[in-house]
């Protein structure tokens, strides 16, 4: 089956369909911005519209009544919500009906089960487009008046191909209704007005269905499954469960109308099989036992051997099972989605009516009606599962299709809009009490699915059902009475009926549920779910591990397929509670990739088989898959009965939360017996703001002097008026030390986030920011990553820190918490923590309840210590650490001292290539050594839990979290994958370029380490001058000076301002620009472009002696388009830079590109910390401008080479480049009016918004107008 075609052509034909029924609509005047009323000439059997066309539009006959349902059908709905998603939810339905209908029919017509046997969306002939039904619509048997005869011929005769297929589709679907009543109903209302399908269109959804996937697929005869249904349905919501979770991430929540796109998700083939032969299977196995049935079950597990009085048990449990027939087992899925479990456990239940003495016929007629139940809250999901689980059917019995049989599977129907006075039928008092609380479940029903609860006695139910079906054959004469008659069938029947089949209890229930955080639903269900299922209320597929478990008869099975966490977490520790109370009997544990169409490690999933009954000693079997990557590797696994677990229950109780950690040994189990980490220390929850946008900054977003650190407590970081403050926000796997990349708002302690209340509708949290235990803050901890999709990893934080939610700390007496920080980035903690927490959600609860042996070792220590100074030298080694001093290519610099005159000679003798080798050995130094003092370590800390059975000592190099360097991406190893600091050649060249910018324009100086101006004013920290004069700290000339005040020399930036005296300030080696304004052209135009100021650059560092050696090797490490080394380079300011730059920066960029367009008119760089009023302003004067007379300039040059030129190729060249050269100056014209209203604007900024605030602001007029000046992030 070729799933990526069958992706392709349903998320297609859900927009083909869309489209073409929401024009069709527009037709007719209803568009999603109202309905047009009809015109004045219409009459009361002819319409007319105007749609804006030169005559209006005809609607006449049937179409105008089915246009005034349409019309009144989309006010109904509107009336609940607004006109426009009305609109849009009918054109919905209407297409997934049609979808449906398409897809059904084709596997129909594959298979030869329609009645006529002629095919109606192709042709037996592979070369012929045109349908059967089209060229013979005459052999089809179909019900057509001598109107709708003469009305095909005319069709035929005036070639009119499309209306005819359109006309023969309907009567087909309504013919159908004969045989397959709840897929096809009687179309003849606006689902039929608004069909708009083509045979002839090879762009239309009929032609790319035939043509887009193999016929073999839906052909059962040649390997096709009826399970092509349901990965169509699962396709066809792509995108609506995208819409969903996008929305969800703006904190709207998931409406009763989303659920099912949300929840949705196509059960693999193997786990269906799995679940339902150890549950339907064993159920009939074990009261009969067959050798030859179970070994055509090849995922059936056998059972362990068992003590003898839990083997006494199980046989008077198996004496019960052989009174079983096969018509008495009852089988539900109360979540059926498209079917797919119910259709394999019809072929289960088929071999066991065989092995019964069951014609094949008989057995499938027994099966829908005896034994198969289905429930699911979508209608569309319904339609799809009911036609699946006929298809099989009709696979054993070719005549079940005749729209008799019973078939016991149900979409929730609401009761909402139900008039009590249709109640009068009943008569009988009781009858209409059972009704009332029918009609009060079942409001609102499809917000709560199959989680509702029917506390009505079956036989109540039994006899309200007797009544039902009087009053359905009974005929009324009355008008009320027929009313209300109609009422009952429409509104109370579907409500009964389900209600029947959620009263009942199942040998056997089997259900994938769906997973979804009930935080995430509207309140309704929330409410529901507090009230009537606390003990599993975080997780609708908790709540519906309990709900199956209520269904479940005694000794019955339930088989499920859930996300892990309920083995695991604290939050369901009451549930696993419950869940003792009945018997395990195997379980497949999946893990991350059970699913091949999700893939990470955020959906974590276990299918298990349980009993419903209690056996204390029962070994139950449990098969470990975590470890292995695809869906295929896990399935494979399995077969090969690969890491079986045969664990009894009680073990459990030893384990903190009676987590389910089958696998790990009694050896480990028993270290829970010893201390835990809140025996020892203190790990705490930190700080939640509600929201991060407002209140949390990365460090380099504001400005330096605001930014508070290396307090050591609450007080006097309020006394020191700063704004901001460090705070430990998680971040990506690393070890040691580092990920100190976020400040947080705790002005006057934090009393702005306390007050805060998000008002904004939709948003989910309404209370106020918690800033809890701030007695720690400020103080040095251990810290980890709260959320993580890997190995746990805890870092050492100094004093002046506040922790967040994400980044938690752990505080302990500085005796041992180099211990603990040894011990927790060990392996030891990491298989402690596979148990108590392998959803990877590592918050302070469960890695409080870690086991802790303290062994002082004074090694350990050493060790640790000398762990954090490397994982803090590697950290800081980079320009978004703050401590970051200076390039790792210039590390050879020492001081300052070693710029001097003296040490010219020294500096001519480097070159880039020799600094990159001595980074690149020390990085590779630091790597080894970080990962030989983990191993010893995991050796040590190994011993002292005495767990060599069950770990080794070795860490792999995937894991040491500093950075390790090769010269290119081919030379990474295998077992570098996946490590995030690996880096190459090229990462650290464009990193040195990096750099050279940040020197650029002031914020880094080859005479100074570290941050040097970040904010404030550029005059105090560097000197002005005008030609050879000082500047005062304002930037101006002081009067009495050689100048008066005034000079007409370029200014310039050649010291520091670090004395007094300016005779006596430091001289720079390389001055930062004058202006901010750095341009980035295409062509050599300017010597203080980028480049050229990138030249300047190396020759300061390196000397001019090396300076083409340098820049080759610069050029060649990018690797980037370009005849000589400056074009390379050019072209990577041109193109690359600044994408780059964002990635460092984390989409915060500090260096603004204003970007004229695709034809690279005009480029240039700020520095964010430099910017004010007048930025904007002068790069339009003096480098917009100048850059179009540039062009100009270059045109003039062109055209002269074109007219003189006797050169062909010269002349060619010339007129390529001119036309270039327009290109690019009405780019820059057309930029230049864009970027004029924002400089006449003079917009300023406040760097405590944050980068995105004001690289929106700085776009945007006084009038609220949106410029798009700056290049997108």
């Amino acid at each position: 089956m070729n799933k990526t075609a069958l992706k392709n052509f349903a998320v297609w034909a859900r927009n083909k369909l869309i489209a073409d029924i929401t024009y069709k609509a527009g037709l007719m005047g209803i568009t999603e911005d109202g309905i047009k009323p009809a015109l004045p000439q219409s009459t009361k059997d002819t319409e007319f519209y105007d749609i804006g066309t030169k005559e209006p539009y005809l609607v006449g006959g049937e179409a105008a009544k089915q246009r005034r349902r349409l019309a009144e059908l989309i006010n109904g709905k509107a009336v609940t919500s607004d006109y426009k998603t009305a609109f849009h939810s009918v054109i919905e339905e209407v297409a997934y009906t049609w979808f449906n209908r398409l897809i059904a029919v084709r596997f129909m017509e594959v298979n030869d089960y329609l009645p006529s046997h002629i095919r109606v969306l192709s042709s037996e002939s592979a070369d012929k487009l045109e349908p059967d039904l089209v060229t013979t619509p005459f052999d089809a048997d179909l019900e057509l008046t001598e109107t709708e005869k003469a009305e095909i011929i005319r069709l035929k005769n005036d070639n009119q191909v499309d209306a005819l297929f359109r006309m023969l589709f309907i009567k087909q679907c309504n013919t159908m209704n004969a045989i397959l009543p709840k897929l096809f109903e009687k179309t003849a209302d606006y689902s039929e007005l608004l069909l708009n399908v083509s045979v002839t269109d090879q762009d239309g959804v009929v032609y790319h269905l035939v043509h887009d996937i193999s016929e073999d697929d839906f052909n059962i005869e040649k390997g096709g499954q009826v399970e092509i249904i349901g990965w169509l349905y699962q396709y066809y919501n792509t995108e609506p469960k995208d819409e969903t979770f996008a929305l969800l991430k703006k904190n709207v929540k998931i409406t009763k109308e989303r659920i099912p796109s949300a929840t949705q998700l196509f059960t693999p083939d193997w786990i269906v099989r799995y679940m339902v032969e150890n549950s339907l299977g064993r159920l009939w196995l074990e009261g009969h036992p067959n050798d030859s049935l179970k070994s055509g079950w090849k995922y059936y597990l056998d059972e362990a051997k068992q003590e003898p009085e839990v083997q006494a048990q199980l046989d008077k449990i198996r004496e019960e099972y052989k009174t079983i027939k096969p018509e008495d087992i009852k089988v539900i899925d109360p979540c059926m989605g498209s079917g797919h479990i119910l259709v394999y456990a019809f072929d289960v239940l088929m071999q066991i009516y065989e092995t019964a003495g069951y014609s094949q016929r008989d057995a499938a007629k027994s099966i829908l009606e005896h034994n198969l139940y289905g429930l699911d809250i979508d209608d569309r999901a319904f339609q799809l599962a009911y036609f699946a689980v006929m298809m099989k059917a009709r696979q054993y019995n070719r005549f079940i299709l005749n729209g008799e049989t019973i078939c016991h599977i149900y979409s929730i129907q609401e009761s909402n809009g139900f008039n009590p006075d249709y109640l009068k039928l009943l008569g009988d008092d009781n009858l209409k009490a059972t009704a009332e609380k029918l009609i009060t479940i079942f409001t609102d029903a499809k917000e709560y699915g199959s989680i509702l609860s029917v506390d009505i006695p079956l036989q109540e139910l039994e006899v309200l059902r007797q009544r039902t079906d009087e009053i359905s054959e009974a005929h009324y004469d009355n008008f009320f009475d027929s009313a209300r008659q109609s009422g009952i069938i429409t509104l109370l029947v579907p409500v009964l009926q389900q209600a029947l089949v959620m009263a009942q209890k199942y040998d056997v229930v089997v259900t994938n549920p769906p997973y979804m955080g009930t935080s995430n639903g509207d309140g309704n269900l929330n409410k529901y779910i507090k009230k009537n299922y606390p003990d599993s209320k975080s997780d609708l597929f908790a709540v519906l591990i309990e709900k199956c478990g209520k269904l479940t008869k005694q000794n019955g099975y339930q088989a499920m397929i859930t996300q892990h966490a309920w083995m695991f977490l604290s939050s369901f520790e009451k549930l696993r509670e419950k869940l003792m109370l009945k018997t395990t009997i195997n379980m497949a544990h999946l893990g991350a990739r059970a699913f091949d169409e999700i893939g990470g490690e955020v959906v974590q999933t276990t299918s298990f088989v349980l009993r419903n009954s209690n056996i204390d000693n029962y070994s139950a079997c449990y098969v470990r898959l975590v470890d292995y990557q695809s869906q295929q590797e896990k399935e494979t696994a399995f077969l090969e009965k690969k890491d079986i677990y045969y664990v009894k229950k009680s073990r459990y109780a030893l384990i903190p939360g009676e987590v389910i950690a089958y696998w790990i040994s009694d050896n480990t189990v028993n270290t829970f017996k010893n201390k835990i980490l809140y025996d020892v220390a203190r790990p705490r929850q930190g700080m939640a703001t509600t929201n991060n946008d407002l209140f949390l900054r990365l460090w380099y977003e504001v400005s330096s002097v605001k930014v508070g650190r290396n307090y050591k407590n609450g007080d006097l970081a309020n006394d020191s008026g700063r704004k901001w403050f460090p705070v430990t926000k998680g971040g990506s796997y690393r070890r040691w030390y580092g990920n100190f990349d976020y400040i947080v708002n705790y002005i006057n302690n934090g009393k702005e986030i306390c007050n805060f209340i998000d008002n904004t509708p939709g948003v989910r949290v309404k209370s106020n920011g918690r800033v809890i235990n701030r007695n720690l803050y400020f103080h040095h901890g251990l810290t980890w990553s709260t959320i993580a999709s890997g190995p746990f990893a805890m870092r050492y934080v100094p004093d002046g820190f506040i922790f967040e939610t994400k980044g938690s700390m752990c505080f302990a007496d500085d005796s041992i918490l180099l211990y603990l920080l040894g011990l927790y980035n060990s392996k030891v903690i990491q298989l402690f923590l596979s148990v108590v927490s392998p959803t990877l959600d590592y918050h302070e609860g469960p890695l409080g309840k870690t086991p802790v042996v303290i062994e002082k070792n004074e090694r350990i220590d050493v060790l640790v210590k000398r762990n954090v100074e490397i994982a803090e030298a590697d950290w800081n080694s980079f320009e978004t650490s703050w401590d970051f001093k200076y390039h790792p290519l210039l590390q050879w610099l020492g001081s300052k001292a070693m710029w001097g005159a003296s040490n010219e000679k020294l500096r001519q003798n480097l070159v880039v290539a020799e600094s990159y080798a001595a980074w690149k050995a020390l990085a590779e130094q630091r790597f080894l050594q970080l990962k030989s003092n983990e191993e010893e370590l995991n050796r040590i800390f190994i011993n002292i839990y005495s767990l060599q059975d069950e770990l080794t000592p070795e860490v792999k190099d995937k894991d040491v979290t500093v950075a390790r360097i090769y010269d290119t991406k081919e030379e990474i190893p295998e077992s570098m994958k996946g490590n995030n600091y690996v880096l190459t050649k090229c990462d650290v060249i464009k990193s040195f370029l990096s750099y050279a910018v940040g020197c650029m324009f002031g914020r880094y100086s080859l005479n100074k380490p570290g941050l040097v101006f970040a904010d404030g004013n550029f005059e105090k920290v560097y000197w002005k001058f005008k030609g050879q004069a000082a500047c005062d700290e304002n930037g101006d000339l002081p009067f009495g000076s050689n100048y008066a005040g005034i000079s007409m020399a370029k200014y310039h930036y050649p010291k520091f301002r670090d004395s007094e005296n300016w005779e006596t300030a430091t001289d720079l080696t390389f001055e930062p620009d004058v202006d901010n304004c750095i341009p980035i052209t295409d062509e050599e135009y300017f010597e203080d472009d980028i480049v050229g100021r990138f030249v300047e650059f190396i020759k300061a560092v390196y000397g001019e002696e090396t300076l083409e050696e340098n820049l080759d090797f610069i050029a060649n490490a990018l690797g980037n388009k370009g005849n000589t080394s400056r074009e390379v380079i050019r072209n990577y300011f041109l193109n690359d830079f600044f994408k780059d730059h964002c990635k460092t920066y984390k989409k915060r960029p500090i260096y603004w590109l204003f970007d004229s367009g695709k034809q690279n008119g005009f480029k240039a760089l700020i520095y964010l910390h430099r910017y004010n009023e007048d930025t904007v302003g002068n790069l339009r004067i003096d480098y917009l401008h100048r850059m179009e007379r540039v062009y100009e300039s270059e045109i003039v040059r062109m055209q002269d080479t074109i007219n003189n030129s006797a050169n062909a190729r010269e002349a060619t060249a010339a007129t390529k480049r001119k036309e270039k050269l327009r290109k690019q100056i009405k780019e820059c014209k057309e930029y230049d009016e864009k970027i004029a209203h924002l400089a006449l604007a003079r917009i300023a900024i406040d760097l405590d918004d944050g980068v995105k605030v004001n690289y929106e602001k700085v776009q945007t007029d006084t009038d609220g107008k949106f410029y798009q000046v700056l290049a997108k992030i």
